[in-house]
C-alpha cells in the first residue's frame, strides 16, 4: 500500500511538470489554432541554455536567461513561420510546426552529442520524506511552481486585457480583429508564454532524478500531447487535469513494470497513449474540451 501511495504522489508531482508544458499548447492553440509540435525542441533549447550558462553566471542566471531563450525562439517561430501562413488549414500548420521540431532538435542534438548535461539545480539529489513517503526534492519544487503558474496563469486569462484579448481571438478572430484587437500581439505572448513555461518544464525533467540534459529531452517532452489531448486542446483546466492523469499512469505503470512484464516491456511510455485513445473513443473532443456543433 506504502508503494502505491508513494507512486500516485510521485505520479502528481510528474504530471504537474507535463501540466505546465501541456499548458503552453492549449495556450498557442486557443490563441492562434495551431497544434505546436515544436514545443519539444523549445523546451530542449530552454533546458540546453540553462544548463551551458549554469556554471559562468550562476543557476538562477542561467534560468532567467534559458526561459527567455525558449520564449524569444518560440515568438521567432510564429513571426518568421506561422505567421505567413496563418490562413493554412490546422493540418498544414501542424506539419510546419513539426518540420520546425526536427530542424531544431536535430541542430540541439548535435551540439549536445553524446553528453549529458548537468542542469546545476541547487537541490541536487535531495529527497523530500513525509508520512513514509519519499519523494525527489526536485519534484516538489515543481509541484509548488506548477500550482503557482498555474493559477497565475487562471487569474490572467480571467481578469487581463490580454486575457480578454485572447478569449476573443479565440472566439472569432476576425470580429476581435476589427474590435481593435491587435491579433499578432496576442499571438506573440501567447507563442512567448508557450515557450517560458517548455523552459520551466524543461529544468525539471532533467533535474534529480533525471540523469540531466540530453538529446533525447525533447522527445520526453511530447509526453504532454496525451495530456492535452486528454484535456481537450482548447481547455486550460484540462491540460492541468490531463497532465496530473498522464503522470500518475506514467508512474504507476513504471513503477509496477514487474507485475505487468506480461504486458511487454517499456509500457510506461505506452500507457499514456492507451488511457488517451480510451477516453477519446468516449469524448472525442477530450475531457474537457469544446465540441463543434454544426447546424445544417
Amino acid at each position: 500500500m506504502n508503494q502505491f501511495v508513494t507512486l500516485v504522489v510521485g505520479g502528481l508531482f510528474l504530471g504537474s511538470i507535463y501540466s505546465l508544458v501541456a499548458l503552453g499548447f492549449v495556450t498557442v492553440f486557443k490563441a492562434t489554432q495551431v497544434i505546436n509540435f515544436a514545443q519539444g525542441s523549445v523546451l530542449l533549447l530552454g533546458a540546453y541554455v540553462i544548463a551551458r550558462a549554469h556554471d559562468s553566471i550562476g543557476f538562477w542566471p542561467a534560468v532567467v536567461l534559458g526561459v527567455l531563450a525558449a520564449a524569444v525562439a518560440a515568438v521567432l517561430i510564429d513571426a518568421v513561420f506561422i505567421r505567413r501562413v496563418r490562413d493554412a488549414d490546422l493540418g498544414t500548420l501542424a506539419i510546419l510546426t513539426l518540420g520546425i521540431d526536427i530542424l531544431l532538435l536535430t541542430e540541439l542534438t548535435r551540439r549536445i552529442g553524446t553528453d549529458v548535461l548537468n542542469i546545476g539545480a541547487p537541490w541536487g539529489s535531495d529527497v523530500v520524506e513525509a508520512l513514509g513517503i519519499r519523494i525527489p526534492a526536485s519534484r516538489v519544487i515543481a509541484g509548488g511552481v506548477a500550482m503557482v503558474l498555474v493559477a497565475g496563469f487562471w487569474a490572467a486569462f480571467k481578469f487581463t486585457d490580454w486575457g480578454i484579448a485572447m478569449r476573443s481571438a479565440a472566439e472569432d478572430g476576425e470580429t476581435a480583429s476589427l474590435m481593435g484587437i491587435r491579433l499578432n500581439r496576442v499571438a506573440a505572448a501567447a507563442w512567448a508564454l508557450a515557450g517560458a513555461l517548455a523552459a520551466i518544464g524543461g529544468l525539471f525533467l532533467t533535474s534529480f532524478p533525471a540523469a540531466g540534459v540530453t538529446g533525447g529531452v525533447g522527445l520526453v517532452a511530447l509526453a504532454a500531447i496525451p495530456a492535452v489531448v486528454l484535456g481537450g486542446f482548447d481547455s486550460p483546466a484540462g491540460a492541468v487535469v490531463g497532465g496530473l492523469i498522464i503522470g500518475v499512469v506514467s508512474v504507476l505503470t513504471a513503477g509496477y513494470q514487474q507485475e505487468l512484464s506480461f504486458l511487454g516491456r517499456g509500457l510506461g511510455g505506452v500507457a499514456p497513449y492507451v488511457v488517451m485513445l480510451l477516453v477519446l473513443l468516449v469524448r472525442p473532443s477530450g475531457l474537457f474540451g469544446t465540441r463543434e456543433i454544426t447546424r445544417v
